[in-house]
């Protein structure tokens, strides 16, 4: 199916400016109140195309943000994969091998398995064990709706619903992603009775300036509900909409295709066939079953589209 070539508002900046941190681990600044408080870890770039995370850590650096409490640590994560980026083909720079939010479990990150996410999934394994409270930044494939993502623990709904915004939308996992372990379930982070909040913010189209902002403000936010830096001014509270996650679907043949184009929150009846997937059927789990991040382009092996149900 062709693709109408996507808006790019946005576009990556040179980073070798901030390759030299002062941790010794390249991409990772660190910054120390003095004062008593929480080790707060905001990181960017997990997916390389995904360059609002890019604006909203440069920002926090370029400004001069410093934690009146506590500890702050910004980090560019895949920047090698970052620095693949062609506008032509803008959505190809997400990963070089693995997909760097996937690869996170202790037996993937202590095996003898090599590649540049590997690599740099296990250089900033230190900085994201060190981190009391973890804030990763996306975005997504299709002009949607910004939304949290979060293991459905206490204590990551309560840091989320505080927050508010301007992300309004809440997917929670019960059970985990389902196809790997992303980076805020990495160590205690993903233990239900472990300490911290660690979240993801999918902030819109990956190339909108728009998604830029909603991960800059998300940032901020995040860093004053922990006492880190003064509250910016808020606007009135929105509602806040939840679902679960009930099944993260996988492109398991050449063939897949949706019944009809996608691009997220549509709603199907219990059992109404959403794709096929060459002999297999992804069908409605309930009724309002609300799919999220349908892929746009199915690749075999990476995820198709994540089924939930509102709650």
């Amino acid at each position: 199916m062709t693709q109408n070539p996507p808006a790019l508002e946005v576009l990556p900046r040179d980073l070798s400016a901030y390759r030299q941190g002062n941790t010794g681990i390249d991409y990772v600044h660190r910054f120390e109140s003095g004062q008593p408080g929480p080790h707060v870890l905001i990181n960017a770039l997990t997916h390389g195309n995904e360059i609002c995370g890019m604006v909203a850590a440069t920002h926090l650096l370029d400004t001069g943000v410093r934690p009146r409490i506590g500890t702050l640590t910004i980090s560019f994560a895949n920047v090698a994969a970052y620095e693949s980026f062609d506008k032509e083909r803008p959505f190809e720079s997400r990963q070089l091998v693995h997909n760097l939010n996937r690869i996170w479990s202790a037996a993937e990150l202590d095996g003898a398995e090599r590649s540049p996410e590997l690599d740099r999934a296990r250089a900033l394994r230190p900085v994201v064990a060190a981190a009391d409270h973890i804030l990763d930044i996306h975005s997504t494939s299709q002009d949607v709706e910004p939304f949290w993502v979060y293991p459905a623990y206490p204590r990551n709904s309560a840091a989320a619903l505080a927050i508010g915004g301007p992300a309004t939308v809440h997917l929670l996992m019960p059970s985990g992603l389902g196809s790997g372990t992303p980076l805020i379930q990495h160590g205690r982070h993903g233990q239900a009775d472990g300490q911290g909040v660690a979240l993801v913010v999918e902030c819109g189209f990956h190339f909108l300036q728009s998604a830029a902002d909603v991960a800059t403000a998300t940032a901020l936010n995040f860093l004053a509900h922990f006492g880190l830096i003064d509250a910016p001014p808020q606007p009135a509270p929105a509602p806040q909409r939840r679902f679960e996650l009930l099944e993260t679907c996988m492109v398991r043949t050449p063939g897949f295709a949706f019944t009809r184009p996608l691009r997220g929150f549509e709603t199907f009846a219990q059992g109404e066939l959403i794709a096929t997937d060459g002999p297999h059927e992804i069908r409605a789990l309930c009724d309002d079953c609300t799919v999220f991040m349908p892929t746009r382009l199915p690749i075999v092996g990476r995820e198709a589209v994540y089924l939930t149900r509102p709650l």
